[in-house]
């Protein structure tokens, strides 16, 4: 199977396929995100689904890259005779989904073949095929794909083969359309057209970026691989554009991160609102604000793309998982845990906006009101923690030093911006839960915070402790955390979340470096004043990406490969901040404003 590193992502805005450099579209779901997907041999082989197109004789590419500031891939192989590129890309969603390839001949002669096998419902479900003279259909109960090409086509093992020559100057166009399997047959697309306005598109976002400095280039690519997670309907964005790639090859730690996460909320905002980009933060926080809607004792930590509150795991057996990684999941048992830290990242965040918005009223107050009178009640309870674990729940630090933040941003809104609320009883719980912590999470015989309560573990979240001002990044206490996780915690100086071998998560095996919280320690060495150091861990986080800048969420020191769900907004969020905090010598970059009378678009 291809390596996770191997694949790059093109997007509509609704959902995201991954290509390898072999040609082959492995993964894709339609026609959102979270739907099943047509292509599965990510998870499996060939059989449960791709789109091979390459050169007859295949092996991998010679070179590939997106088009400067788009989602545009083209991918290039040198042949004994001659040179030919596939442009792959998705154009912005208006009506039906489609993806576009086009084969051009550089140089040369060079026989090329495709090899079409939609399998929908995750390889599960063959579709009726049939042609006609555009091309094919296939239709299965809800779902409906049609190829559109000028090259020969003919049916062979339950595929769509597709062989012919290309010569320097020629272009060979197919176009895939996803429908509803009941509306018939969509509108042609000119495929020609539909890459102008696609790079137009793409140049035309990138533009707004607002960022400048060495890392500008880095942070761009980011920045567009968050905007591809972004389902452009409602503003919400995915974790991933996976399921159950795994943390270890062969284990069972494989989840669907299919869905949006509440805890990405502040790291999202500070991000796009430091880059420019305030109508994506706005419509993050249009998403946020409607997901939370309703009974603050029933807040998740994710939901949906549309804000849908019930994801429920199930297993499909028929998958083969990723080098036999099973099982394949889709849906999120974790929604349902109780995660205290969630409603601290979110006041976190509407907080964040709050002081970026030009004029008028924090129209969330009511909200915010409500969750904080929930977590009074609440935020002495153990829980399972930010990394979601399923063994017995406990006192997080973590979850505790959260809770603080939500008293902290709740004082700061009455004291800062004139709005109502018991700001003294606020400040005597935040006091109340900074003391909590300083004599429950902190172990003073070792000069460092552990991961919860009574145990000696550490915790790579201890790293955000200076991050939401629970303590200066310069304080002792913080120093003596960040050396007793890069004593303890660390390999090769990249950071773990924590040791599952000691830790009780309630699951077996293991996991890689966990990229996100590796930069996390940048900043934390940044706060600290040990620029040299935080720079030269950057450099080398950079070093993992793979050659079209994208990151998934672990790495394997062992196998030095990537690991988990991908492309990963958690390690890109991670990586812009680390990238602007850098070079900004510590100071975080001055947030754009998001102008109240524009909730988002």
């Amino acid at each position: 199977m291809a390596r996770i590193e191997d694949y790059a992502l093109v997007g509509d805005l609704h959902t995201g396929a991954l290509i390898s450099t072999e040609g082959s579209i492995d993964w894709l779901c339609l026609p959102r995100f979270d739907s099943p997907a047509c292509f599965s041999a990510l998870l499996d082989s060939p059989e449960a689904g791709r789109w091979l197109l390459a050169p007859e004789d295949g092996g991998e590419c010679t070179r590939r890259s997106y088009r400067e500031g788009t989602l545009v891939l083209e991918t290039e192989w040198v042949t004994p005779t001659g040179t030919a590129k596939v442009i792959d890309f998705m154009p912005p969603r208006d009506g039906a989904a489609d993806i576009v390839r086009i084969v051009v001949g550089v140089s040369g002669t060079v026989r090329m073949r495709g090899e079409l096998v939609l399998r929908f419902d995750y390889g599960h479900i063959v579709p009726w095929v049939r042609r006609d003279d555009r091309g094919i259909s296939a239709v299965a109960g809800p779902d409906a794909a049609y190829l559109v090409t000028e090259a020969p086509l003919r049916g062979e093992r339950m595929q769509t083969i597709s062989d012919f020559t290309v010569q320097a100057g020629e272009r060979v166009p197919f176009v895939l359309t996803w429908t509803p399997g009941h509306l018939g047959r969509p509108r042609t697309v000119d495929p020609e057209q539909a890459l102008a306005s696609t790079e137009s598109f793409w140049q035309r976002w990138s533009a707004r970026c607002t960022v400048t400095g060495p890392y500008r280039e880095v942070v761009q690519r980011s920045l567009i691989t968050l905007k591809a997670l972004t389902y452009a309907p409602t503003g919400g964005i995915v974790a991933a554009v996976t399921t159950s790639l795994p943390e270890e090859p062969g284990g069972e730690r494989n989840w669907d991160y299919r869905y949006c996460w509440l805890r990405d909320a502040t790291l999202t905002l500070q991000a796009l609102l430091a880059a420019g980009y305030t109508d994506e933060a706005a419509a993050w926080r249009e998403w946020l604000l409607r997901a939370v809607a309703g009974s603050p004792q029933e807040l998740q930590i994710m939901y949906g793309i549309h804000g849908e509150r019930r994801l429920p795991e199930t297993e499909l057996p028929w998958l083969r998982g990723y080098e036999g990684s099973v099982p394949v999941r889709t849906g999120n048992g974790a929604a349902g845990q109780l995660q205290l830290d969630v409603w601290g990242e979110v006041l976190d965040g509407l907080s964040l906006t709050r002081t970026s918005l030009l004029t008028g009223t924090d129209d969330s107050w009511d909200v915010q009101l409500a969750l904080m009178d929930h977590l009074e009640s609440v935020w002495q309870e153990p829980d399972n923690g930010l990394w979601e674990m399923r063994g017995p729940r406990r006192h997080f630090t973590h979850s505790k030093v959260m809770a603080w933040v939500a008293a902290d941003r709740m004082v700061n809104g009455v004291r800062e911006f004139g709005l109502t609320g018991p700001a003294d009883r606020w400040e005597e719980l935040r006091d109340t839960i900074h003391a909590d912590v300083m004599a429950n999470g902190f172990d003073a015989a070792r000069n460092t915070f552990v991961q919860s309560y009574g145990r000696p573990e550490l915790d790579a979240s201890l790293l955000l402790i200076p991050r939401v001002g629970f303590l200066p990044p310069d304080d002792p206490r913080v120093i003596g955390t960040i050396d007793a996780i890069q004593r303890e915690l660390t390999h090769d100086g990249f950071v773990r979340r924590y040791k599952p071998e000691e830790s009780r998560d309630g699951l077996p095996g293991g996991e890689g470096v966990f990229l996100a919280c590796s930069f996390w320690l940048v900043e934390a060495l940044v706060g600290a004043g040990r620029h040299h150091e935080a720079r030269e861990l950057f450099e080398r986080l950079l070093a993992l990406r793979n050659d079209v800048g994208l990151l998934s969420e672990e790495w394997s020191l062992e196998d030095g490969r990537q690991l988990g769900n991908t492309p990963q907004a958690f390690s890109h969020f991670a990586l812009v901040m680390s990238a602007l905090i850098l070079q900004e010598d510590g100071l975080p970059a001055a947030p754009a404003r998001i102008p109240a009378s524009d909730p988002g678009r």
